[in-house]
């Protein structure tokens, strides 16, 4: 059984991550909005702004770094809600619970920190790895579409 913890997102884990994720398997799961590891420095830079509309942690399984988790799209408003992504790039690390149990101790922080009603994901429909991580963490599925030529699905969970 891993220790599963979450720990603070730094420069150097952003680089380790933006590496990380040019993976074809991961790419292939999780588009990336950094094109470049300047642009994922960048984007990180502004999420230690008080007017970040997002927020991330690594996942530290046996105190080795395996992944990330965020929210990102932070609304504060009537319905105080937000997305949430997660990736686990290390492969000898999937299959494991990692990524369920870092998002259930997630989501019990961002709760807290954001006082959300509700957080929604998106995944493809075929990551089966994804969808076992949000159902297995509570999260029902609201919606399937086609985007891009390619079936997705939304999930939601109320907090």
């Amino acid at each position: 059984m891993n220790s599963i913890v979450l720990g603070d997102r730094t420069e150097e884990t952003v680089r380790i991550y933006f590496e990380q994720a040019q993976k074809t398997s991961i790419k292939s799961m999780l588009p990336q909005k950094a094109t470049t590891v300047e642009e994922a420095i960048a984007d990180y830079h502004e999420t230690l702004l008080p007017t970040a509309t997002s927020y991330g942690k690594t996942i530290l399984a046996d105190g080795t770094y395996v992944g990330d988790i965020w929210c990102y799209c932070i609304d504060k408003t009537d319905t105080p809600n937000a997305m949430l992504s997660y990736c686990v790039f290390d492969e000898s690390s999937w299959n494991k619970g990692i990524a369920t149990s870092a998002t259930l101790l997630f989501l019990k922080e961002i709760k807290n920190k954001y006082n959300l009603e509700s957080i929604g994901a998106f995944t493809f429909s075929d990551n089966l790895a994804s969808i076992k991580v949000l159902e297995k963490s509570g999260f029902e599925l609201i919606e399937t579409f086609e985007e891009d030529g390619r079936e997705s699905k939304y999930y939601q969970i109320g907090l």
